[in-house]
């Protein structure tokens, strides 16, 4: 279970997941997810018959994006794994504007002594949505304010590839360092990332977790890392940094926080993502020192 906030409390992201095995080697889950903006104002009919200000005409909506995903994941060897997630999407603009969608993600890990290689390849498929919209809602509104009356359409969401390194090192018998190293693939055009081609673009994510003994975790990263141009014409370089915490309170529960945007980096606010992993049954030693793996 998760809840985050963005852009200072306005978007709220909240994810409820579930898993289990069904023997040793193949295991399933269900996840549900909740992105969206509440209590927007529609002020269509802000304005009476007379041209006056009527507040008590304002109504409210909410936009929200819903997602269940069905995963199963396969232990090919003790040391590869693999797995596939199925999505199906439900977006909503209040009464205005609705859309479904299915989508694929595949990925796959391979274990080696204290390093871990891992590769995703989301909307594998190119996940679409297809948007059905009330026009009739705002068609008198649009046309008076010369904007486009929207139409049904087709949305698709192009595949990306992220490619992760992890090595472990023990400083001694209670204090031991993490670290990750990610790069993400995307084939939409160029972004203003890192590295950039014609093809594709490439953005670099780092991370950084020091543990102690096991149970409690601190966690640094970055990622997001531009060339901006200033309103001199001069370019300077900027990176989103993130920071974290985790503990396990026993052996069956473990709350992890995380704060983005440290310093307001970006154009949006900083974001407070907080998480909660309940076990049905207690945690093993090797599951907190392997985070879940075997071996």
């Amino acid at each position: 279970m998760m809840h985050a906030e963005y852009f200072a409390g306005i978007a709220k992201f909240d994810y409820l997941g579930y898993s289990t095995s069904l023997d040793m080697d193949n295991q399933i889950g269900v996840s549900l997810i909740r992105f969206g903006v509440d209590d927007i104002p529609d002020t269509r009919f802000l304005y009476d018959a007379n041209g006056a200000l009527n507040y008590n005409n304002i109504q409210f909506f909410n936009a929200a994006d819903y997602a269940l995903m069905l995963t199963y994941a396969h232990d090919v060897s003790d040391a590869f794994k693999l797995g596939v997630n199925a999505k199906i999407i439900h977006r909503n603009v209040g009464k205005f504007a609705q859309a479904w969608g299915f989508g694929l993600d595949v990925g796959g890990i391979y274990l080696m002594e204290r390093w871990r290689f891992g590769v995703m390849l989301r909307d594998v498929t190119s996940t679409f949505n297809a948007w059905f919209h009330n026009a009739e809602l705002v068609r008198d509104i649009y046309a008076q304010t010369n904007n486009v009356i929207p139409v049904n359409s087709i949305e698709l969401t192009l595949p990306r590839a992220i490619l992760s390194a992890t090595r472990d090192v023990d400083i001694n018998d209670e204090i031991s360092v993490q670290g990750v190293l990610d790069l993400e693939v995307t084939f939409d055009g160029r972004r203003n990332t890192a590295i950039r081609t014609g093809l594709a673009s490439f953005e670099p994510r780092l991370g950084l977790e020091g543990s102690f003994r096991k149970m409690a975790f601190l966690r640094l990263g970055g990622s997001h890392i531009q060339r901006i141009k200033d309103f001199d014409g001069t370019f300077y370089t900027a990176w989103k940094p993130s920071f974290g915490v985790g503990v396990f309170l026993n052996n069956k529960f473990q709350i992890d926080y995380a704060l983005s945007d440290i310093g307001g980096i970006s154009q949006t606010p900083y974001s407070h993502v907080f998480s909660v992993k309940v076990s049905l049954k207690e945690y093993e030693k090797k599951f907190r020192i392997n985070k879940g793996w075997d071996n």
